[in-house]
């Protein structure tokens, strides 16, 4: 019973937090389904609840990175950055 109590109240404590980190726009239902044919080839088992939170996480991660490479983030090619040369200025 106690458990229980601790889950209740740690769930009340924690949805005001839950509620403001949410997008104020919609997510089209095609777009969750698309996300989620991306976790599942990335390796996410929905079926599999013995080992969700790792799973689903790694699953992220593998897409998160397949995002970065496939805008170029993280491919070291990169821009120009402004800045200034090695040489001293101002003196």
């Amino acid at each position: 019973m106690k458990f229980f109590t601790k889950m209740v109240l740690a769930t009340l404590i924690v949805a005001p937090v839950v509620s403001f980190a949410q997008s104020s726009q919609q997510v089209s239902r095609a777009q969750v389904r698309t996300e989620l044919a991306q976790l599942e080839k990335a390796g996410y088992d929905p079926h599999d609840w013995v080992h969700y939170p790792e799973n689903i996480q790694a699953a992220q991660a593998k897409v998160a990175a397949q995002n970065a490479t496939a805008q170029g983030v993280g491919s070291g090619y990169g821009g120009a950055v402004d800045g200034t040369s090695g040489t001293a200025s101002g003196r």
